[in-house]
């Protein structure tokens, strides 16, 4: 495989004479030519792959620097050495055909076996990236334009995302270029190109590792938030909107879910607000959102975004958000972002009683179960709620209202609020959680037996409250003295006027 490498190597001898400025290619000439001689190499076959590319590196970036190789459209090898051409005109064509097949063995090398191999192959491929921008193989197209290497870099992304290998490690080595705004442009364009590629190849359904390598690489890009932040660039060139490849990065197909979550997760700032038309994204939401569980609860932000942002209207949203109340909202590492969520839909004037009232008892009902954390949380939510829609105070405040868990009307199983007659039940949940075992809980959930104040409560700081922070909070707590009788003992047997209280008074 490195043979083409060995070959590009050993035309240092070539370079008009003038080679002595270029570092020692440690013996790596006459290595090569022993090998072409049927010789055996005592070098390691990675070492001298790992020394054939340094010596490529420091060659052809000598080469590029002076500008010794031929610019513009390139003839046919063949043809042109054979016509009747000037000595310098004919060595620097032949050195671009040698400087073509070096970065085609590098590309290869992106795929080798050893990550030593592959990773100075990327390094090199990029330093070449970062010389053709500073000396272009390909004419300008008028004075003082620039030309962005960008086939070069378009043959790197596409090894940094094979269909059948897990990339990350390689990927996580090119992120220090991704710091630059030019690279991070063509990269998001070369990664789109390839996923329309891809995806007309595999008809629609891209491999899971090919998936897995494009959010590697498309999750460590960081855009800036302002054209006046776009300052560092690898090539002097003028800034173009680098939102447009959002547009065509998510393909309309299903995903596992696993990446599905990854996607999500940052899809509401890290992507949507680079977006041209962040709307192309609605009908790749609304898929995840109807999934259910985690993903759904992740796809909230997104949702969020666009409904308040870019004015989306979504059939049924707070039936699908009524349903995702289920028993796992206490326990998920989401808690804290749906929660968060839940309180902005739910914070308008606007909405019906019936459908808060089924918010309230279903969250009641559900903390019947939950931890003490979430229900320290939980259970100021709910008072919020009340605030906000005092037509609800009815299932505290209801006379006569239902004591047998048997008769409650509210249905739990209904997944449409408005048949749900919760308005018809009572709060007696938060009632039995007046005696729960931890104090801060029954404490909490007898605030409803008062009369609230007009001030919401503040749930941010407990949205994130973990059962570790519970435990080390009560742990600092300091405590008085603890009274063990309330009257004090007197005697062996604590009678007054015992005779052993006389003869043997407790001090």
């Amino acid at each position: 495989m490195y043979l083409d490498i060995l070959t590009a190597g050993s035309t240092l001898r070539y370079v008009n004479g003038r080679h002595s400025s270029i570092d020692s290619p440690c013996a790596f000439c006459s290595g090569g030519v022993q090998e072409s001689t049927g010789e055996r190499s005592a070098v390691d076959e990675e070492d001298v792959i790992l020394c054939a590319i340094r010596t490529c590196s420091r060659l052809f970036g000598t080469l590029l620097e002076r500008g010794e190789l031929f610019v513009g459209q390139l003839p046919e090898e063949e043809t042109s050495l054979a016509g009747k051409r000037v000595a310098a005109y004919k060595y620097k064509i032949w050195m671009r055909h040698r400087y073509n097949s070096c970065v085609n063995c590098l590309v290869e090398l992106m795929g080798h076996e050893s990550f030593q191999v592959k990773e100075l192959s990327l390094v090199t491929l990029m330093k070449f990236v970062e010389l053709e921008g500073k000396y272009p193989l390909v004419k300008a197209e008028w004075k003082g334009s620039f030309r962005f290497p960008r086939e070069l870099l378009k043959l790197v992304v596409e090894n940094l995302i094979p269909c059948e290998e897990d990339s990350s490690l390689l990927i996580s080595r090119f992120q220090e270029y991704l710091e630059y705004d030019d690279i991070r442009y063509f990269v998001m364009k070369a990664v789109a190109e390839n996923i329309g590629q891809v995806m007309q190849k595999t008809q629609e359904v891209p491999l899971p590792v090919y998936q897995q390598n494009v959010f590697s690489l498309i999750s460590s890009i960081s855009m800036p938030s302002q054209e006046s932040e776009v300052v560092n660039f690898m090539v002097k060139w003028c800034f173009s909107s680098l939102q447009q490849v959002f547009n065509v990065m998510f393909p309309p197909s299903q995903l596992p879910n696993g990446l599905y979550k990854k996607v999500l997760v940052i899809l509401h700032d890290s992507i949507l607000p680079h977006l041209n038309e962040p709307t192309l994204m609605i009908d790749f939401l609304t898929v995840a959102y109807d999934i259910g569980g985690a993903i759904s609860l992740l796809a909230l932000n997104g949702l969020f975004v666009l409904i308040h942002q870019h004015n989306l209207e979504y059939p049924d949203f707070y039936k699908k958000l009524y349903s995702l109340l289920d028993p796992s909202i206490y326990h998920v590492k989401y808690r804290a972002r749906f929660f968060h969520l839940a309180d902005l839909f739910l914070s308008s004037s606007h909405l019906p009683a019936y459908l808060v009232a089924a918010f309230i008892k279903r969250l009641s009902r559900l903390a019947l179960t939950a931890p003490p954390q979430a229900l320290l949380m939980v259970i100021p939510f709910i008072c919020n709620l009340f605030r906000r829609h005092p037509a609800c105070k009815v299932l505290v405040h209801k006379p006569g209202g239902s004591e047998d868990l048997s008769e409650d009307p509210y249905i739990m199983d209904e997944e449409e609020p408005s048949e749900s007659r919760a308005l018809e039940s009572s709060l007696w949940e938060l009632q039995t959680l007046q005696s729960h075992y931890h104090p801060d809980v029954a404490q909490a959930a007898a605030v409803v037996n008062q009369s609230l104040s007009e001030l919401e409560d503040d749930v941010s700081e407990l949205l994130e409250l973990s059962a570790y922070e519970l435990f080390d909070r009560e742990l600092k707590k300091k405590v008085t003295s603890v009274p063990l009788e309330f009257e004090q003992v007197r005697g062996l047997f604590g009678k007054k006027d015992d005779l052993f209280a006389e003869h043997f008074a407790l001090e």
